[in-house]
């Protein structure tokens, strides 16, 4: 049987007519009311309790739909399949069936609405005093404007859900397109920095990342952290280094800490990024400290310098013995080498490290 969501797209005809003028505005319904209920007599047709809003010029309908239900009476329209009227990204299956595990954990909710167009093939009714929408059960009912990888990946779930919707009806596809285009530019997605930040209060930290949340905090609250005043835990902010750019960074040498406490980890990169930053100030670029992609390189370059550390002075991992190791490196750069324009921090880490074992001898760790 052809998955309707999979379904190639219909075509738009005019909308229909079926709809009475609506004028009033409908009582409250409370949300565990809106049970879905199937209409006697004819088994095609579908029903639910719904609310009308209006915004402005604009109004829609506002109801709850078993997931099984939504699935069954959808239908998208990629711009790949359908160059000429059709919107929407290609399916991510993958993205579909993530919601779907979700879902069946027992702990997933999804509670924003999918917002449809009705089709004319849904021959949408409105009865006012009843508060109830009619609609057919057809494959091409509804037209999904967003959440078309909710709607597969409830459909892919074992259990069916009831999922909020909200319904337009007797838009022209230069409208639908619009409302397409409004509800993709005009959400703005909150930042990472701030989801990172807040991840603690969720409960749902892994070890690896309550480590990482632990020692960024450590060097944004301890007053002889080197990086004191330059983080910013849950925004981006210009001259300052995030705390997504923070853990992309010492994600990249994690294997240096297994077993690590936060405090050890912060008292070892302290004294390096201090080492790190004296060098900067011997070419007046310690400013630059915040540049994402010198603060990755030099993080990345830790464990090479970290290792001459712990052979020359048996593990004392102290900003002076840092200093010993990286004076000479900082001295062999140029100033615009840190960083150099354009450059990925890959790249940086790749010259760096070039430049840490250029003349080294075995004179000099021997009788350093």
């Amino acid at each position: 049987m052809e998955n309707p969501i999979d379904a190639p797209p219909s075509d738009h005809a005019e909308p229909s007519e079926v709809e009475p003028a609506l004028e009033a505005a409908l009582p409250s319904q409370r949300d565990d009311e809106t049970d879905f209920q199937r209409p006697p007599g004819d088994a095609r047709l579908a029903k639910a309790p719904a609310l009308l809003v209006t915004q402005g010029k604009h109004r829609f309908y506002t109801l709850v739909l078993p997931s099984d239900l939504l699935a069954a009476t959808c239908t998208v329209e990629a711009r790949l399949d359908n160059p000429i009227d059709g919107f929407q990204r290609l399916l991510d299956k993958k993205r579909a069936r993530e919601i779907a595990d979700y879902i069946d954990s027992g702990f997933g909710s999804v509670p924003s609405a999918i917002i449809l167009s009705a089709q004319p093939r849904a021959q949408l009714h409105f009865d006012r005093q009843s508060g109830e929408l009619t609609f057919r059960k057809d494959p091409r009912s509804f037209l999904i404007i967003d959440g078309q990888h909710r709607v597969y990946g409830f459909n892919l779930a074992a259990k069916s859900v009831k999922v909020p919707v909200v319904v337009y009806n007797r838009l022209t596809r230069a409208q639908e397109c619009q409302l397409f285009v409004d509800i993709n530019t005009k959400q703005r997605p909150v930042p990472p920095e701030l989801l990172l930040d807040i991840r603690r209060l969720s409960e749902s930290e892994t070890e690896a990342e309550a480590l990482l949340h632990n020692v960024f905090d450590l060097f944004s609250n301890d007053e002889k952290s080197v990086l004191a005043g330059l983080l910013s835990p849950s925004e981006r902010r210009k001259g300052k280094i995030s705390r997504v750019t923070f853990n992309a960074a010492l994600k990249s040498i994690d294997k240096a800490f297994v077993d690590a406490s936060p405090q050890d980890v912060y008292q070892v990169l302290n004294a390096y990024l201090r080492a790190c930053l004296n060098g900067l100030r011997y070419h007046g670029a310690e400013a630059n400290i915040v540049n994402p992609a010198l603060f990755k390189a030099l993080i990345l370059l830790f464990a090479n310098v970290a290792e001459r550390v712990s052979d020359r002075y048996g593990g004392r991992y102290t900003t002076q013995n840092f200093e010993d190791i990286l004076g000479p490196f900082f001295r062999k750069l140029k100033k615009n080498e840190l960083p150099k324009p354009a450059t990925g921090h890959l790249a940086l880490y790749e010259n760096y490290r070039k430049t840490l074992s250029s003349g080294f001898s075995l004179k000099q760790w021997l009788f350093a």
